[in-house]
């Protein structure tokens, strides 16, 4: 096994660990740092490495939000033993994945065979980067209708769901597109980020359930060992992007990730047309 493709995928960890949380686009990224960073794996191989990846970031939120997401108490005995507001927002959870999972299962394959470009990419960048700025700078005065997770209603998370579906298209960012569509309902940064995170969990274990299913189980030896070194290096990158992630967005505002996507669509664009 080659030790360059171990170090390339470490390098993809740090990338996708990095960008899942941020609102900038982990798929967008992996695929642009794999115009010039190329596994040298079969085509088949990548395309189920750029999702499956993602669940080591996915496992880090729950190790991160381990009490909220858990429905079971185990800590206070005198309170009940199943927890119905985490029940509740599990079920939440349910509702605005359903929009996402229709729109993946019918239209998967046409957008990986061809939206997956850098045009693509660097347009979605840009447009979403412009929609930060915009929906920060009306939101500055507002005050948000919906202050906490726990306030948010199945309507809401309906509505999040739909803009969800926005992230099947490179470049947009799924943390991204769900986050532009809590703050334009009038849900507030800390409780969209969280929603995000919870909605996360499902959404990409079910996502790397139809590409194993693609890609089927005959892994060989380096194959293992460059998923396994991707993903371990994904969650602990995630882990700490996460913990900066709360922390930040309870100060600050979105805009500097906007300005992020406007600044490297820019220059993806200009690469491509020289």
């Amino acid at each position: 096994m080659d030790l360059i493709e171990i170090l390339k995928a470490i390098f993809l960890g740090i990338v996708e660990g990095i960008t899942e949380w941020l609102p900038i686009s982990s798929t967008g990224h992996m695929l642009l740092v794999d115009e010039f960073l190329t596994l040298n794996m079969s085509d088949s191989f990548k395309e189920m490495f750029f999702v499956v990846i993602q669940l080591g970031a996915i496992l880090a939120v729950v190790v991160f939000f381990w009490k909220k997401m858990i429905p079971i108490q185990l800590e206070d005995r005198s309170k009940p033993l199943i927890k119905m507001d985490t029940i509740s927002m599990w079920l939440k959870v349910v509702v605005a994945c359903i929009p996402g999972a229709i729109v993946t299962l019918l239209f998967d394959d046409y957008i990986e065979a061809h939206l997956h470009t850098a045009p693509v990419i660097a347009a979605m960048l840009i447009v979403y980067g412009v929609a930060f700025i915009v929906i920060e700078t009306w939101n500055k005065h507002q005050v948000p209708t919906v202050p906490r997770l726990e306030d948010i209603t199945y309507r809401t998370a309906f509505i999040i769901g739909l803009f969800q579906v926005l992230s099947i298209i490179p470049g947009t960012s799924r943390s991204g597109a769900t986050i532009v569509g809590a703050l334009l309902i009038g849900v507030s940064r800390v409780a969209a980020a969280e929603f995000t995170f919870f909605l996360a969990v499902p959404v990409m274990f079910g996502l790397s359930a139809i590409k194993l299913l693609k890609f089927g189980f005959s892994f060989t030896g380096p194959e293992l060992l460059v998923l396994g070194a991707g993903t371990l290096v994904a969650f602990l990158t995630s882990v700490v992007v996460i913990k900066f992630l709360m922390g930040y967005i309870r100060k600050h505002d979105f805009k500097v990730f906007g300005w992020y996507r406007i600044a490297l669509g820019v220059i993806v664009l200009l690469v491509t047309l020289l």
